[in-house]
């Protein structure tokens, strides 16, 4: 119980939870300078997101997307990489799993879901491979190739969608077969058609595989060394090109769950998009804020998910406009951001805590 006490209280737990403390502060005056309650709007942001089992049922289905996009940029930057790419690899897993679960005809449930998920993961993981490839054999950048190949992934994907995919006179593909659907039907229905499905336990499940193969097995071992030292792992008689591309391909696999999962769990068709969604670039943020640590990013995930998902409750609610809560979101990613800042509100507590073991 003590230990559990000294991790709860340690500096890299405490330092996260004052910034979000802080952003939320921050968030609150620039609700006060703009003329809108602050206590009236977080009201109504918690009660949006705990207020019935609906709004549970969308808060979960909100985050699940983030842990995932949110352990593809975690996974590389372990390696020692960069994946700005995960939004590219999130719409690469879409177009997978939408062309499995549209084209693929007369099979089992229990062999159509899984091969849609598969051949979603594993073109999310292929794209991300190509800048993998190009990093390891030509030295281009991870962080120019991967931005670039998140707009090719969004146009290849539109392609795709308009060629092959795409239902007469509408702007989307034909829905997915019932049998490559993962909600999970009886759960949605107790939860008043929440859009819950199977992707939520996975993504859970990839957490755990997150740390497993990084910090118990061989091969994560190789990975994380060649991130910390290329020339020492070498040295050692590691291929680090390889590693290099391994790394950014597992990365690419976790985003492209997120994407596959977005299809068929919670839309069952893909439109033809004119931005991408955004989940990949919010993936970096949730990392960031779970300091590349699965457990970390899980919670992190949760955060941004509910609070983008209870930022309608504040618009409604309170007559709060929506983007404030981009505002608060990016106030605690600038606090956790500059540690500084945050051990500077925390030297206080820190001194305290010194004289009463000294004393």
């Amino acid at each position: 119980m003590n230990k559990v006490v000294r991790v709860l209280t340690s500096e890299s737990a405490v330092n996260p939870i004052v910034a979000i403390v802080l952003g939320l502060l921050f968030g609150a005056l620039v609700m006060l300078a703009g003329g809108y309650n602050p206590i009236a709007a977080y009201g109504a942001l918690f009660a949006r997101v705990f207020g019935n089992s609906y709004d549970i049922g969308e808060a979960i289905r909100a985050i699940t997307p983030l842990i995932l996009t949110g352990l593809s940029v975690a996974f590389a930057f372990r390696t020692g990489l960069f994946n700005i790419g995960a939004e590219g690899q999130f719409v690469m897993g879409m177009t997978g799993a939408t062309f499995i679960g549209v084209k693929v005809t007369g099979l089992p449930w229990i062999i159509h879901a899984p091969l849609a998920v598969i051949v979603g993961a594993l073109i999310g993981g292929l794209w991300g491979a190509i800048a993998g490839y190009l990093k390891a054999k030509r030295g281009v950048n991870e962080v120019i190739t991967t931005i670039m190949l998140n707009w090719i992934a969004l146009f290849l994907s539109n392609y795709i969608v308009n060629t092959f995919l795409l239902e007469p006179k509408q702007q989307r593909s034909y829905m997915i077969q019932d049998s490559a659907s993962l909600s999970i039907t009886w759960l949605s229905d107790l939860m008043n058609h929440a859009r819950i499905h199977w992707g939520t336990v996975i993504a859970i499940l990839a957490a755990v595989a997150f740390y497993v193969i990084l910090w118990k097995t061989k091969q994560g071992y190789e990975l994380r060394a060649v991130g910390h030292n290329m020339d020492a792992a070498k040295y050692a008689g590691m291929n680090v090109n390889r590693n290099i591309i391994k790394a950014m391909f597992i990365s690419g696999i976790f985003a492209g769950l997120g994407g596959v999962f977005e299809i068929l769990g919670v839309f069952h068709y893909q439109v033809v998009a004119a931005a991408s969604p955004g989940y990949g670039f919010d993936g970096i943020a949730v990392s960031l804020l779970g300091a590349n640590n699965p457990l970390g990013i899980v919670l992190g995930a949760a955060l941004f998910g509910g609070l983008s998902y209870g930022s309608a409750g504040m618009s409604f609610g309170a007559d709060v406009p929506p983007e404030i809560i981009r505002i608060v979101i990016g106030s605690v990613i600038f606090f956790v951001a500059t540690q500084g800042i945050v051990k500077w509100v925390l030297i206080p507590f820190y001194s305290k805590r010194k004289k009463e073991r000294a004393s």
